[in-house]
């Protein structure tokens, strides 16, 4: 009935209302949308939102709520991530993607140099006390000596499953006699969902990495090219 409601005042609220005004479209999931404006046909809302419109199924809508005021966030500067001097150092000395090692270190500790895990794992990528011994670790807190014995530990894995990126990752996560033991990625919930959230954080990290190179790339081209404006 609210939601019904809703929709048969809003002709009125778009009259009336200022352009800088919102809603949030609540979803069953706990999802909040914010749209700027929404019809509803059928069985089916069309929200419109910044980036465009899109239609849900209306029994996936929980309620509408007005947002008091819509003030847009001003964009944030594009920042390095945390310990990027280190991860581009331990990239270079043992070639793995620095892209790579920031999205581990993401998931392992969310860039947390004192992080400890339940099985004793510490620092920023999460090493094991036995790992960080044999890879001769002083102090498994200090970011640069875990980000380097990190990296070495990722790139031992990546070797040794033939760039397979996906068990490498599972190795790193669930130990490498669990590969060997099932012959796969370990069918734990923890393993599987640890390899997908690197992966994804990896690829978008690829991805960013790649548009800066790009316009890095159009803008010395573009300072670059002869002028064209002077008297000939």
């Amino acid at each position: 009935m609210r939601l019904r409601q809703a929709a048969l005042l809003l002709p009125l609220a778009l009259l009336f209302a200022p352009a800088v005004r919102a809603e949030y479209v609540v979803l069953k999931s706990g999802q909040r949308l914010t749209v700027t404006s929404y019809q509803l046909n059928g069985d089916k809302y069309r929200l419109q939102m910044a980036g465009g419109s899109v239609e849900i199924a209306a029994e996936e809508v929980v309620a509408i709520e007005p947002e008091e005021i819509f003030t847009p966030v001003p964009a944030k500067p594009v920042l390095k991530p945390p310990y990027r001097e280190l991860v581009e150092a331990a990239a270079a000395r043992y070639k793995v993607d620095a892209d790579l090692i920031t999205s581990v270190i993401a998931v392992e500790s969310n860039f947390d140099p004192k992080a400890v895990s339940r099985k004793k794992a510490r620092g920023l990528m999460q090493l094991l006390p036995e790992t960080a011994a044999r890879l001769g670790v002083r102090n498994i807190e200090d970011p640069q000596e875990n980000i380097d014995a990190g990296t070495r530990y990722l790139r031992e894995l990546l070797q040794k499953y033939n760039n397979n990126l996906v068990l490498a990752l599972a190795a790193y996560n669930a130990g490498p006699e669990r590969i060997q033991r099932y012959g796969r990625v370990p069918p734990f919930a923890e393993t599987i969902s640890y390899v997908r959230r690197v992966k994804r954080g990896y690829e978008n990290n690829k991805a960013s990495t790649l548009k800066k190179r790009a316009e890095g790339t159009e803008r010395t081209a573009a300072t670059s090219l002869p002028r064209t404006d002077q008297a000939q």
